[in-house]
């Protein structure tokens, strides 16, 4: 069995040196969290995978293609393969959990 605590996931990544950390990786999916401070910036361009977002904590805006919508914890947003997409006007530092399907490649 692979189990996880959030509270050792955000440890983990905060003591790397990327705002990302794959924490499982399976042909079928991948997970990981995603950090966002502040102000932050988003470089992701679009991915060959199918995603969900799921915010555990912070506050901001999440485009998609051409439609915005605030997120915030609890939020959950799904994200074709190849669609544009970005955080931006990052209020509150985003703490997100991705899952890619499948894997991230």
């Amino acid at each position: 069995m692979d189990a996880f605590e959030i509270g050792d996931l955000i440890a983990q990544q905060a003591a790397g040196e990327r705002p990302y950390l794959e924490f499982l990786r399976q042909p079928s999916m991948s997970l990981g969290l995603y950090v966002l401070p502040a102000g932050g910036v988003d470089p992701q361009q679009p991915h060959n995978e199918d995603e969900v977002y799921y915010i555990v904590s912070g506050q901001g805006q999440f485009t998609v293609g051409d439609e915005t919508q605030l997120v915030q914890p609890g939020s959950i947003v799904f994200v074709a393969a190849h669609v544009p997409h970005k955080f931006h006007s990052i209020t509150e530092a985003l703490k997100i959990l991705v899952f890619f399907a499948p894997a991230e490649t």
